[in-house]
């Protein structure tokens, strides 16, 4: 209902139609025409994996708890900030620090006035009653006064200016404490508004619904991973890492912006004392599917080598040899960007800026090229299941449990490592 996340929400998916649209016409015409010369100076090398890469996934594969242990760890650090999150805007802690309008501000604080007046409620009530509006309102927790403002025929202005500024999630209960004060008080109608009112609205709108958006983009999300990698595990895990990620980075973004570890040391911007109420859900919608991007290049290669061997441990250590590089490539090319990002002056557009590139780094490092491989390999031949009914619904062919293999993991792994030589 919120007609800037809609625009951008509209554009974002218009994106990948284009995007698969050029990639199956326009691109092989170009290829097609260009022929051989498209591969110059020739130094690719698909025929090899990467000899690093594949060292650090047969490491894994020997101290796969070790390092299931280690990513969890590291995970739980960055998540634990996360239950401090307020979701509104940015204090007056984290604006200017000189000039007039912080000047004015020192002088109301000086002479006994709280913050609160620079994020007034104005409450629009029937003019016979706004006296009895104001006095109930002034009457409310929070409210250092309330008087009656302009008015306009049958309508009247009361102006509410609470103690504290209601730029977060904390500050609505002063509105809603407002909003039925004055309902109580009057028989008319009554209407709410300003910053306190927005951020209320915005939560109603957007953040209520939420769960159920999530709960349909993670459904819709496993029922297609289910059918590209043939398997119950692989998916399920995804999509719960994805989110355990996701986690991480609203820790971290906490932990730097909003309790100012960090911000004004490198940003020369004080806590924000809140996360500005439009930033979560697009950090949420970015991450969730350039997340789910380096899932798929990593497990889709996996598979494809389980299918070719029929061992966990190669498909591993050739997946993330094979697919490490691009990868790693490609996270480091989306940090720089967000890196640029982050460099602009308003301090909104540096949290966004910020959360996606440790967001990225994140997600490439410690799930990606840790988390995922060492679960892939504790967990065996049960990464591979699809059962027979789930696969007819899904129409895909089923992926029966393979049998318990008596050799251990360490000598696929020497194997791939004599064949990578």
């Amino acid at each position: 209902p919120v007609p800037f996340l809609r625009s951008m929400g509209i554009a974002g998916m218009l994106i990948p139609l284009v995007s698969v649209a050029v990639v199956l016409t326009l691109l092989p015409a170009l290829l097609s025409s260009i022929g051989p010369r498209v591969d110059f100076p020739r130094n690719r090398k698909e025929g090899t994996a990467s000899r690093g890469w594949s060292a650090w996934a047969r490491l894994i594969m020997r101290h796969r708890f070790v390092a299931a242990a280690v990513a969890v760890v590291l995970l739980v650090l960055l998540i634990i900030p996360v239950f401090s999150l307020k979701i509104g805007q940015s204090g007056v802690e984290s604006q200017a620090r000189s000039g007039p309008r912080f000047d004015a501000l020192q002088t109301l604080r000086e002479g006994g006035i709280g913050a609160g007046i620079l994020t007034p409620i104005d409450v629009l009530v029937p003019t016979s009653e706004a006296q009895a509006a104001a006095e109930a309102a002034a009457d409310v927790d929070g409210v250092q006064m309330a008087v009656v403002g302009s008015t306009q025929g049958d309508l009247a202005v009361v102006d509410v200016l609470p103690t504290d500024v209601t730029v977060d999630s904390s500050g609505t209960d002063v509105v809603n404490g407002v909003r039925t004060a004055v309902e109580s008080a009057v028989s008319g109608d009554v209407g709410v508004t300003g910053l306190g009112a927005t951020v209320e609205d915005y939560f109603n709108a957007v953040y209520d619904k939420f769960p159920y958006v999530l709960a349909l983009i993670s459904l819709i999300t496993f029922l297609l991973l289910v059918r590209t990698f043939r398997s119950v595990l692989l998916p399920l895990k995804a999509v719960l890492l994805n989110l355990i990620s996701l986690a991480a980075v609203f820790g971290a973004v906490v932990y730097f912006w909003q309790m100012g570890n960090g911000s004004d040391a490198i940003f020369s911007v004080s806590e924000t004392g809140a996360i500005t109420f439009w930033l979560p859900v697009l950090i949420f919608a970015f991450l969730f599917g350039l997340s789910m991007d380096y899932e798929v290049f990593i497990l889709a290669r996996m598979r494809e080598e389980y299918d070719r061997t029929g061992d966990t441990a190669t498909a591993v250590i050739t997946g993330i040899g094979r697919t490490g590089r691009l990868v790693t490539s490609a996270a480091l090319i989306l940090f720089f960007a967000f890196a640029a990002l982050a460099s602009s002056p308003g301090t909104d557009i540096k949290v966004l800026g910020t959360a996606l590139g440790v967001g990225i780094l994140i997600d490439a490092t410690i799930v990606r090229a840790l988390l995922v491989p060492a679960l892939v390999g504790m967990f065996g031949r049960w990464n591979w299941w699809l059962p027979d009914w789930l696969a007819r619904i899904l129409r895909v062919e089923p992926s029966p449990l393979a049998p318990r293999r008596p050799a251990t993991e360490d000598a696929p792994a020497e194997r791939v490592s004599a064949g990578a030589k």
